[in-house]
């Protein structure tokens, strides 16, 4: 495949997306491509973690974007305060559109690679771009016919979660879906499903499967009461906490055992290497890091996050360990003990995500190549006219 441009767009909350654009931009350049600009999507005043632009030599631009915001205790999503704060913010999120369509006609990418953003697709209608879009998520996932939620999950929420991720697709011309397992390929549709986008540091790491202390990251960091509570009534256990919590600027030795870091992708896979196992917000990316490295996980999805807790159970049906409402971390050092690490299986699966995604690149711009030869061609009446 020639050298191709292209033109990331990330819905920038929490870790990630965040990770699987510098995966895919790691992916892209190692392959003779260029990515000439990142343009991430956040809620205002929310900072960049410093390792996306540590990883990432293009322009990186940031942007308002739809959020979801919390209540007052930083624990659970809002689903009022979501919907007044985007409907608030309406003229921002329009200038957002309005920058969009500004990177697009600069840097004319062959494609836009949108990674869950909701602006992309109303910008793509409105000032109507003919430049191919390729959406990444695990959300597609959802809309795969082979999908089933949970049996005790809400239906209304089913549609809703369903409706928005249609929404996200908006004018994109492929999806992929990413997946903690292997699901048949749909026929004739532009729905994909494809390995998760781990980072080649995590692919080739050492594991110490006898590790000792216990790694969490919290994305909200309202959770970080609960942890220091279960601390403090387990005192000999040692944990290693990562968060964005703005209070956390560097490593911060709250005790002997209980340390709290800020985001870093690097430190936490050297963490993650030496866990006994894992206590997280059940985001796909963390679950996928610790199913390869084949440390158990207890899943406490972000409360009112319906994508979470479907998530959480998708995993453990899986093989990824276990989840509960709360950080009772004494769940999950039951569970250690108990948990057969199903890891030669995920890796299996999980190293074919390069092929997956250069393939589907290949096709889309081979089919917009082949449909753009269709009509140069001279017509049988143009011909006769000549």
């Amino acid at each position: 495949m020639p050298e191709q441009r292209f033109v990331f767009v990330v819905q920038g909350e929490g870790r990630g997306h965040l990770t699987q654009a510098i995966t895919l931009y790691e992916l892209l350049t190692a392959n003779g491509h260029t990515v000439s600009a990142v343009l991430i999507g956040s809620g205002k005043g929310k900072d960049l973690p410093a390792f996306v632009r540590q990883r990432i030599e293009a322009p990186i631009l940031l942007f308002p974007s739809p959020v979801f915001k919390k209540d007052k205790n930083n624990c659970s999503i809002s689903v009022s305060k979501t919907f007044f704060h985007t409907v608030f913010n309406a003229r921002q999120y329009y200038k957002s559109i309005q920058l969009l369509d500004q990177i697009i006609k600069k840097y004319e990418p062959d494609v836009i690679i949108n990674f869950y953003d909701p602006l992309v697709g109303i910008a793509s209608r409105l000032n109507k771009w003919n430049t191919l879009i390729l959406s990444v998520a695990h959300q597609y996932l959802y809309l795969h016919p082979e999908f089933r939620f949970p049996s005790n999950s809400n239906r209304k929420n089913q549609k809703i979660l369903q409706a928005y991720t249609r929404f996200t697709a908006w004018g994109s011309d492929q999806l992929l879906a990413l997946s903690f397992y292997p699901v048949n390929k749909m026929k004739e549709a532009k729905l994909n499903v494809c390995p998760p986008l781990l980072r080649k540091e995590i692919l080739h790491h050492e594991n110490n499967y006898n590790g000792k202390h216990i790694l969490v990251y919290l994305v909200n960091a309202g959770y970080m009461k609960e942890i220091i509570e279960w601390h403090q009534l387990n005192p000999e256990v040692e944990i290693h906490c990562f968060t964005d919590s703005v209070g956390v600027k560097e490593k911060w030795e709250y005790h002997k055992n209980l340390f709290f870091h800020p985001l870093d992708d690097r430190k936490f896979l050297h963490y993650m290497a030496g866990a006994a196992g894992l206590a997280t917000t059940a985001g796909f990316e963390t679950v996928c890091e610790a199913m390869y490295c084949g440390k158990p996980v207890l899943m406490v999805p972000v409360k009112n996050h319906f994508e979470q807790w479907c998530n959480a159970r998708d995993a453990a049906q899986a093989g990824a360990g276990i989840y509960a409402d709360h950080f009772d971390l004494s769940g999950l050092k039951n569970f250690i003990p108990l948990y057969q690490s199903t890891s030669a299986q995920h890796k299996a699966w999980m190293m074919q995500a390069e092929q997956v995604v250069l393939n589907t690149i290949h096709i889309l711009l081979s089919s917009k190549l082949h449909f753009n030869l269709i009509n140069s061609q001279p017509t049988t009446s143009n011909l006769e006219t000549s």
